[in-house]
């Protein structure tokens, strides 16, 4: 903790988090500069940003000038649509003579769509940003999209809510929506077909040619989502004794295997429901049963093993500056742990446990700080794949008897990757010796 002769930085470095996220919020921040000059399709809207509450400011209102593009205006039903919605003219810019680094701002927002189609557009932007100086304007920033064409007839476009997420001394979120929704409209694609899109169903066969009981995979796409499917062999007229019935996924999809044994079979069919109907199903696709050659067959059995390996963990870093609070005042000296991430590679039915513990903060002429005094708001992410969910623990105070910070359950089979965090916050006591403080948050993996 910063000696009291070092406060002003301290509140000096605050108000650079606070304020820059805030302002943030009004203007977005993206690598991308403003355009040179304005084109038809830009509009002009009124927002509304709720800066952190750390920052201490109230919401901001502010006109924002944005522009909605598409690559394709004149799509099919069925086409995808790939949409940049652009911050041209910020709300606002830096509200302190400080300047903010590059690489701080990570936008996010929607798109509306109105007209023929309706419903909303998850847009995103890189974390890039140039440098800003102190007062100067914020730069424009870009985010992309895209959306999948349902109906014909004219689609409308139009600016939805933003959020800016800054990651400078702390990762901070800053929401802006629209005053009066929604803004107007500055983009319009004009859709044609789906009056009659036909059978959609279509049945790609892995192999023409098979011997009897081997197997042929099918490939199914199209099939209405969740129904039952059937991949069947066809002898000419109807079905045969060949067939395999599972489910379709949500995207319409299947792949299947089914063993071709019943010498009537010609061909091969994917139908959805109970029976055969050419309106609900592909194919038929040619087979043919071949003799074999009467030769003989060597079997060889193939064996393969999965090593397990170890639960470890790592950090990012083993040093936590928090951030200072003034002497008389006291009040929360807040910071970000270290980022953490555990990899269970053991493959068994254990889960885990990850617990921290803190020492007194002690500072100048045995001045001290109690370890209760730290309290902490756990996040656990799990990589997509893992075997296991991380689940945070419970936010409160960690204290010299500890606190959890994340768990996996055991189950049948564990592992996984995942990564932890925490935001950490000391209650400062009014009259605090001035001086430095430190303490040790010992973490454990068990």
């Amino acid at each position: 903790m910063p000696s009291g002769k070092q406060s002003s930085g301290g509140r000096r470095r605050r108000w650079v988090a606070a304020l820059g996220a805030a302002a943030l919020g009004i203007v977005g921040g993206g690598a991308f500069a403003c355009p040179a000059a304005a084109v038809p399709a830009n509009v002009e809207f009124i927002t509304i940003c709720t800066p952190p509450p750390i920052a201490g400011i109230p919401n901001i209102e502010g006109p924002t000038t944005a522009k909605i593009s598409v690559d394709n205006a004149a799509p099919k039903v069925g086409d995808t649509v790939n949409v940049t919605y652009e911050v041209v003219k910020p709300a606002a810019g830096n509200p302190v003579d400080i300047d903010l680094p590059a690489n701080i701002m990570k936008p996010s927002g929607k798109v509306v769509l109105g007209g023929a189609q309706t419903g909303e557009i998850a847009v995103e932007g890189p974390r890039e940003n140039a440098p800003v100086g102190g007062l100067e304007p914020f730069p424009g920033f870009k985010m992309t999209g895209s959306f999948t064409v349902t109906k014909a007839g004219d689609i409308t476009l139009s600016p939805g809510n933003y959020n800016i997420n800054t990651n400078y001394i702390m990762s901070l979120d800053t929401p802006c929506v629209v005053k009066t929704p929604p803004a107007p409209v500055s983009e319009t694609v004009t859709a044609t077909g789906g009056e009659d899109p036909g059978n959609p169903r279509t049945l790609a066969l892995s192999a023409a040619t098979g011997e009897p009981n081997a197997f042929v995979t099918g490939t199914l796409t199209g099939f209405t989502p969740g129904a039952p499917v059937t991949l069947a062999g066809w002898n000419g007229t109807s079905v045969t004794a060949d067939k395999l019935t599972t489910t379709a996924t949500a995207a319409g999809t299947q792949t299947m295997r089914v063993r071709i044994k019943d010498p009537a079979t010609v061909g091969v069919v994917a139908f959805e429901g109970d029976t055969w109907d050419p309106a609900k199903g592909a194919g038929p696709q040619p087979y043919t049963l071949t003799t074999g050659g009467g030769g003989t067959t060597l079997d060889q059995n193939l064996k393969s093993s999965v090593k397990a390996g170890q639960l470890t963990m790592t950090q990012a870093g083993s040093t936590v500056q928090m951030s200072g609070v003034d002497f008389g005042q006291g009040g929360a000296s807040t910071g970000a742990l270290q980022q953490v991430t555990v990899k269970d590679f053991r493959g068994g039915p254990a889960g885990w446990s990850l617990t921290g513990k803190v020492t007194k903060f002690t500072g100048p002429g045995g001045a001290y700080i109690d370890a209760d005094k730290l309290s902490w708001t756990p996040k656990c992410a799990t990589k997509a794949g893992s075997p296991s969910v991380c689940a945070a623990g419970s936010a409160g105070p960690v204290g010299g008897q500890g606190a959890t910070l994340a768990q996996t359950p055991n189950a049948a089979l564990t592992g996984g990757e995942f990564t932890v965090d925490a935001g950490l916050s000391l209650n400062v006591p009014e009259f605090t010796a001035p001086g430095e403080y430190s303490a040790v948050l010992t973490l454990t993996l068990t």
